[in-house]
């Protein structure tokens, strides 16, 4: 399926920006040949990079930006002074339908405020939520937030638990998804009281979506639920952590086997299967969260992403556009949300 309109790029965001970011765009082209790409950023930079692919640079068109937003700006400034930034020029071309989505790997505080100033949220929407799916002992599984809003309220919780079953049932296509609320036990006297407030409206039945309750942290790569809702704080330290177990597990297995005789040997045989766990673990394929809830598609990649993390964040914008995504939210939101309702969703009212 050909997009109907280019990918934006913001060139300039991450750490191994702007080389990860166009080398990352080049692989991308194996699977989506017929991919298109506006690149945000310094041309003076970004033009010879892009220039010694001629398939790539055949695909892309440049678009000239002076400021860079650095990692640790915090959201505030950068959203007054990143006016002219690889980011905001990217967010920009979304919101004017020049793009049909944006990926950056910058800083991740600034994409969530400006993305929502120019985007804006979907109707009844507060807060957005950073989004993603990550693999566990059978499936995949949806957890959100990770890490776009550090505190939350139970009202945001109980929002995110209605985005997270609309993106569950659009992305993966389930029916009827179970949503987990992640605390520090399953007893209903556990966890703080936002949490135990939101634990309360799901369990009322008032919202129409099937709730299974309290899931720690194991639950997670166990698959118990098909979504894991949290805040943003605790989110991004349990998906990092995960993505380090999952890097752990892979250097001590290929020590293992590099510095013993007898294991190269059985290597010789196993290796199918252990080259098939690998590829379905590999955190560089966690890469890629969907900034959810926005009227726009923003996809936010590691800061530290290589150029094979970057494009699995650009394959995830893709299949996001190619799925209608945002549109079969808002139609699975409408049952729920008033969408005249102006002021954030509350929980009182649900």
């Amino acid at each position: 399926m050909a997009l109907p309109l280019p990918i934006a790029l913001d060139a300039m965001g991450g750490d191994k920006a702007p080389e990860s970011v166009i080398q990352g765009a080049r692989l991308v082209l194996r699977d989506y040949p017929d991919a298109r790409f506006i690149f945000f950023g310094r041309e003076s930079v970004i033009g010879p990079l892009v220039a010694r692919n001629r398939q790539l640079a055949a695909c892309s068109q440049i678009i000239h930006s002076d400021t860079v937003i650095a990692m640790d700006e915090k959201p505030s400034v950068a959203l007054r002074s990143g006016r002219q930034s690889s980011m905001r020029h990217a967010l920009d071309a979304v919101a004017q339908h020049k793009a049909c989505a944006m990926v950056s790997a910058g800083n991740t505080g600034a994409l969530m405020a400006t993305a929502k100033f120019v985007l804006k949220t979907l109707p009844g929407i507060h807060r957005p939520a950073i989004t993603a799916t990550v693999p566990s002992r059978s499936k995949n599984v949806v957890l959100l937030d990770m890490g776009a809003n550090i505190d939350c309220t139970a009202d945001y919780l109980v929002q995110f638990a209605i985005m997270g079953d609309a993106y569950a049932r659009a992305v993966l296509g389930l029916d009827d998804p179970r949503i987990g609320l992640l605390n520090v036990g399953s007893e209903e006297m556990k966890g703080h009281e936002e949490v135990k407030e939101a634990h309360k409206i799901l369990r009322s039945g008032t919202i129409p979506i099937h709730y299974h309750g309290f899931v720690e942290g194991n639950d997670i790569l166990e698959g118990t639920t098909d979504v894991v809702v949290t805040d943003g704080f605790t989110g991004n330290i349990a998906l990092k952590t995960a993505e380090g177990a999952s890097r752990l597990i892979y250097e001590t297995l290929k020590n293992a086997i590099e510095n013993s005789f007898t294991a190269k040997i059985g290597y010789l045989f196993a290796r199918p299967a252990i080259r098939m766990a690998l590829r379905r673990y590999d955190p560089r394929k966690l890469n890629g969260a969907i900034l959810l809830g926005l009227n726009g598609i923003a996809v936010k990649s590691h800061g530290g992403a290589d150029a094979k993390s970057f494009a699995n964040a650009i394959k995830v914008a893709i299949k996001l556009v190619e799925n209608n995504v945002n549109e079969k939210i808002i139609d699975e939101l409408a049952h729920v949300v008033d969408a005249d309702q102006p002021e954030p969703l509350a929980v009182a009212q649900l």
